[in-house]
């Protein structure tokens, strides 16, 4: 394996804290979402994972694409839904769910440039057999 680029994000205090990458780009408080009883008013840890997620598989999607000579078009979208979920012995999970809006491609070949995103990129690999991901192709 060839690593090609390695990220650096520094956090402190957690869920209600601070995070900072390494060039400075990142630099920004987290909160506890209001819905888990914090205060919000801040980004959160399942917010970066979702921006992450939409933005490679988006990516993933041009390579699948161009690998069958087929052209995106520009207004397609990845909206990634993560979940915080519970475990039954107090531990806590992701779940995810993509919805990939491609515009102008029937179903079934849209479905076939999905999987393939869903087979390279990275998020997807690193997340096989571990987090639950939901693939709803429009």
């Amino acid at each position: 394996m060839k690593t090609l680029y390695r990220a650096e994000v520094t956090a402190k205090g957690g869920r209600s804290g601070h995070v900072k990458s390494s060039d400075g780009i990142i630099d920004m408080k987290v909160a506890l979402p209001e819905g888990l009883g914090g205060n919000g008013g801040s980004t959160n840890p399942e917010q970066l994972f979702a921006a992450g997620y939409a933005a490679c598989f988006q990516s993933a999607l041009l390579v699948a694409a161009g690998r069958q000579h087929v052209h995106l078009d520009p207004e397609s979208t990845v909206t990634a839904h993560v979940d915080l979920n519970q475990v039954d012995d107090g531990a806590y999970s992701l779940g995810v769910t993509l919805d990939v809006d491609l515009k102008g491609f029937d179903k079934d070949k849209g479905r076939q440039i999905v999987e393939e995103a869903h087979r390279i990129c990275p998020y997807s690999v690193g997340t096989r057999g571990n987090v639950d991901v939901k693939l709803n192709v429009h």
